[in-house]
C-alpha cells in the first residue's frame, strides 16, 4: 500500500465554501492529500471561514489546495480520469461502479485523477467528454443524490481499498489474561458469597459452581475483570453481615 499516492481529487465550479472543508477532511482521513479546485464561486474558498470549519483538522489539506481556471489546467500530469456523474450522456466515457473499476486501475501505473462537479449543476458534457471513465456510485434507484463531500469520501474509501486498504487496529488494550489460580480464587470467593447471600444451599449445591467455573473459563476473564468479579463479590458479603 503507497500512502503517498499520488491520486488527485478535483473539484469542479463549487458553489459552497463548507463542502470544500468537507471535501479536504474526507480525504484526509483516507490518506490522500492532492485537492485541486476549478474555478470555484468563492476565489478565496480555501481561507473562508466555514471551508476551515468543514475540514475539522485536515486544514493542511486546504493549505496546499490549488486554484485553477479551467479542468486542462488541474489535469495536468494526469494519465487517467475518472469523471462522477449521476446521468449517463451520450458519446460519453463508459460508466462503472468505482470498486469494479479500480480493482484493475490500482494494478496499473496510471496517474489519476477523480473530478467532481458543481452542487447544482454536476459535471458540463465538454468536462465529462475529457475524462477516460465515468464512475457511478450504487445507490437506491429512487433516491441517488449525494452531498459533494460524501462521493468524495466514497470514492476515497474505495480508491485506497483498491490500494490495499488500511489496517484495523484495536482501541482498547484487551489486558492479560486471567490465569487458572486467580479463576480458582474468583469461583472460591463466588461460594462464599453465593452462601451468605442464601442463593447457593451448600447442603444442595447440584451443579451451581461447575457451571460458573465453565462460565468463567468461557469467557476468558482478564486480570482486571477477576478483580471487578471480586470486588461485587465482597460488597456482597459486606452487605450480607
Amino acid at each position: 500500500m503507497n500512502l503517498k499516492d499520488p491520486a488527485r481529487f478535483i473539484l469542479v465550479g463549487t458553489s459552497h465554501a463548507g463542502n470544500v472543508g468537507a471535501a479536504a477532511r474526507a480525504m484526509k482521513v483516507m490518506g490522500f492529500a492532492e485537492l485541486v479546485l476549478v474555478a470555484p464561486r468563492w476565489p478565496d474558498v480555501l481561507q473562508r471561514e466555514e471551508a476551515i470549519a468543514m475540514a475539522s483538522g485536515a486544514t493542511e489539506v486546504l493549505a496546499g489546495a490549488r486554484v485553477v481556471a479551467t479542468l486542462g489546467e488541474a489535469l495536468d500530469g494526469i494519465t487517467y480520469v475518472c469523471a462522477t456523474a449521476m446521468t449517463p450522456r451520450d458519446f460519453g466515457p463508459p460508466t462503472f461502479a468505482p470498486r469494479a473499476l479500480f480493482a484493475e486501475l490500482a494494478a496499473g501505473t496510471h496517474r489519476v485523477a477523480f473530478v467532481f462537479g458543481s452542487e447544482r449543476f454536476g459535471l458540463s458534457n465538454d468536462d465529462l467528454y475529457t475524462c477516460h471513465a465515468c464512475l457511478s456510485i450504487p445507490t437506491d434507484p429512487h433516491y441517488g443524490s449525494l452531498n459533494l463531500a460524501q462521493a468524495v469520501q466514497l470514492i476515497a474509501y474505495d480508491w485506497r481499498q483498491a490500494q490495499g486498504g488500511f489496517p484495523v487496529e484495536a482501541r482498547a488494550t484487551e489486558g492479560m489474561a486471567a490465569d487458572g489460580v486467580a479463576i480458582r480464587g474468583l469461583i472460591a470467593h463466588w461460594q462464599e458469597s453465593l452462601t451468605t447471600l442464601g442463593f447457593l444451599d451448600p447442603k444442595a449445591p447440584r451443579k451451581l459452581m461447575s457451571r460458573l467455573h465453565r462460565l468463567a473459563n468461557r469467557a476468558g476473564l482478564t486480570v482486571e475483570e477477576v478483580q471487578i468479579l471480586r470486588g461485587i463479590a465482597r460488597a456482597i458479603d459486606e452487605r450480607s453481615r
